[in-house]
């Protein structure tokens, strides 16, 4: 009997620490609290707006007692992913790096889709912002660095078609104005999609799109937090801007 609590007591320590798992349209997101800091300031000017381009709508990732979202396996195509019904969400997190100032904007899908077919569970992909200086009263956008992912190279006969790209990042240094929304100089369309190679990435885009509510990495609260640093989302697409990978991030993303 006593050998059966300890069990127990284990297994709820255990789900404390790494966070329970939870239906994925059961997690709600966090609304976008008003800015206060210089950096939460310009997260929130430059925050890009997002057409999806096939496969899931995005979704939150954990909620604020931090359970985390269990995902979706990777069949059935769209079925139960086309929207959030509790809200979408973009996660942010912002530093100096190598002096330049680094935004990502990262999103969270229930699925991994490989030729528009779903592939696996969950998927993140993420943008950075490189500006000049986000004190400034108009910062610069100097380049764009979007995440991206080869699930797969096309074959004939079991022989590759293509080289695997393996380099997570592609970087965009010169932006058209048709990619800014309604003229502006800071906030952007972006496009995300998966392709008949299998890519899966981001980009720019001419067309509108929609926002998401932006919470910060530090206006999370503490059990998010925790739970994104344990929770384990699969060796094919990890949580970029958690403690233990934001560095290893953006040292792929930089582009100078």
């Amino acid at each position: 009997m006593r050998l059966l609590s300890a069990a127990v007591l284990c297994l709820v320590l255990a789900q404390t620490v790494l966070g329970a798992t939870i239906d994925h349209d059961k997690v709600q997101p966090f609304a976008q609290p008003d800015p206060v800091t210089i950096a939460e300031k310009a997260a929130v000017k430059f925050k890009p707006q997002l057409l999806l381009g096939g496969g899931c709508g995005v979704f939150p990732a954990v909620n604020a007692a931090g359970e985390i979202t269990g995902g979706l396996k990777g069949t059935n195509r769209v079925d139960g992913c086309t929207e959030s019904p509790l809200g979408a969400q973009v996660y942010g997190r912002s530093t100096w790096y190598q002096d330049k100032w680094a935004i990502m904007y990262a999103w969270y899908f229930p699925k991994n889709f490989c030729s528009f077919e779903p592939e696996s569970r969950h998927l993140w992909s993420n943008v950075v912002l490189w500006l000049d200086n986000p004190a400034l009263e108009t910062p610069t956008i100097l380049a764009a660095s979007f995440s991206r992912q080869t699930l797969k190279v096309p074959t004939i006969f079991f022989m590759p078609l293509a080289p695997r790209e393996e380099h997570p990042y592609v970087t965009v240094t010169e932006i058209s104005p048709r990619c800014f929304v309604d003229g502006s100089n800071v906030s952007t369309r972006l496009l995300h999609g998966s392709t008949k190679s299998c890519w899966i990435g981001l980009g720019f885009s001419s067309q509108d799109g929609q926002y998401q509510d932006l919470i910060m990495w530090d206006q999370l609260t503490d059990q998010a937090r925790a739970a994104l640093e344990s929770a384990d989302f699969g060796e094919d697409t990890k949580v970029p801007f958690n403690d233990k990978n934001f560095d290893s991030s953006l040292a792929e993303a930089f582009p100078f």
